[in-house]
């Protein structure tokens, strides 16, 4: 009798010991992780944008991310599609979150015609749709680190994640585990392919996890990384 009380407890005891050890491992964890570098700074903001139904936004306390349409939105709409799918609809609910699409001046039915397409999928309230001129729409593109060139018609699939304070998100070192062992030289990712659902996926959605992680660190005042930045790195400027 006494043997299967003392039993009965023991396995109790070790009921609730268990999680909280887990746990315990778990957090330093939660303060150590790698922050999402800061490829560039001083992004151009956007307060020139002509925004359709004058629904404005900028740059500024927002995490945004940004892509270019070109003249023919419509023919460029599957990256869009794939923006909708693969990270609207996973990260609308998250505060300060949103992405903006910029076309040519001149394309506006076009442009409504792709935001009325991804409406049928869904609401898009943190989705914001603008044209420009090619001067203003140059202007953003070459404020922004990519090796990646803008078309003749203001098109690229590369789409860029931009944070709060407008600097630019990415990647210093993009190199896997076998590249390193390899002594492979450094390459960055300081922007993500929208037509490949891969990159999206394993790549890009992961990015935005950490970003999101880092503003709850520090609205919890418990953030204390140095963010990477690629200008005080020797051997990563294109």
């Amino acid at each position: 009798m006494i043997n299967t009380f003392y039993r009965k407890w023991f396995i109790l005891g070790i009921l609730f010991l268990l999680p909280v050890i887990f746990l315990l491992f778990l957090y330093p964890s939660t303060h150590n992780y790698n922050t999402l570098d800061i490829v560039n700074e001083d992004i151009v903001e956007i307060d020139f944008l002509n925004f359709i139904d004058d629904n404005e936004t900028t740059f500024e306390e927002n995490i945004t991310i940004v892509n270019f349409l070109g003249d023919n939105p419509t023919k460029y709409i599957t990256g869009a599609l794939n923006l909708k799918e693969l990270v609207y609809d996973k990260f609308k609910g998250f505060k300060k979150f949103q992405i903006i699409s910029i076309a040519s001046s001149g394309s506006e039915k076009l442009l409504m015609d792709v935001k009325k397409e991804l409406l049928k999928s869904d609401e898009l309230k943190y989705w914001f749709f603008a044209t420009a001129s090619d001067k203003k729409i140059s202007q953003v593109y070459k404020s922004l680190r990519t090796s990646k060139k803008l078309d003749s018609i203001n098109y690229t699939s590369q789409v860029f994640i931009i944070d709060k304070q407008r600097n630019q998100r990415g990647r210093i070192d993009d190199r896997n585990d076998d590249q390193v062992e390899n002594n492979i030289d450094k390459f960055g990712l300081y922007s993500y392919n929208s037509v490949i659902v891969s990159e999206i996926k394993k790549k890009m959605n992961d990015d935005i996890r950490i970003l999101f992680t880092e503003y709850r660190q520090k609205r919890k005042g418990n953030f204390n990384s140095n963010i990477r930045r690629i200008s005080n790195l020797d051997g990563n400027e294109e």
